[in-house]
């Protein structure tokens, strides 16, 4: 008796939750369009990240919060070493990366999730010449402060302009080209 008056009572809650108004502290809040897999957002209609941390994959005991990179572009890059597109994306990352260091504007920032064996994403890093920072979070908890950004599509890529809003995102794999194309924009804005 008790399950059936608990499934209801379980339906009408998640119908409420699902229904709630917009966020009213004026995050950021993803949504896909009509499934598009390329958002890009104007500045007047850029909406700030809820700070986040995490532990460093590479350096033992080190957290990285967003917020150490205040006043940059920061590329977020939700990865995994078992994903095919995340591995064909690594060198354009890297290039992106090198890009931002040269003109002292940002960083990539990825998040390695679903890898429950981090010495294996740290093998994939170190193998492949890897040098921005990652974030070692296996089931995607960083998510939730990406304004709900989908942790089921891997990879994901969020170009945060230099107050940490979100101008890009792309549900795909990316290239060098894509990534240079929206930070050197946002390298001039002011």
């Amino acid at each position: 008796m008790r399950k059936l008056i608990a499934a209801p009572l379980l339906a009408v809650a998640l119908t409420l939750a699902a229904c709630s108004g917009p966020d009213t502290g004026g995050n950021f809040a993803f949504h896909s369009p009509g499934g598009q897999t390329e958002i890009f957002y104007d500045e007047a209609d850029r909406k700030p990240l809820a700070g986040f941390e995490g532990e460093s994959l590479m350096d033992d005991g080190e957290t990285i919060r967003l917020s150490d990179f205040d006043g940059e572009i920061v590329v977020l890059n939700a990865w995994g070493q078992w994903c095919a597109p995340c591995r064909a994306e690594v060198d354009d990352l890297q290039q992106t990366h090198e890009h931002l260091q040269a003109k002292n504007a940002g960083t990539v920032l990825g998040i390695n999730v679903r890898d429950p064996n981090p010495q294996i994403a740290r093998d994939f890093l170190t193998d492949n010449g890897v040098t921005y920072p990652s974030i070692y979070d296996p089931p995607f908890k960083t998510a939730a402060s990406l304004g709900g950004v989908p942790s089921s599509v891997i990879p994901t890529t969020i170009v945060l302009d230099k107050q940490h809003r979100p101008a890009a995102v792309f549900l795909r794999e990316i290239t060098a080209d894509d990534l240079l194309e929206v930070v050197d924009r946002l390298a001039e804005e002011a």
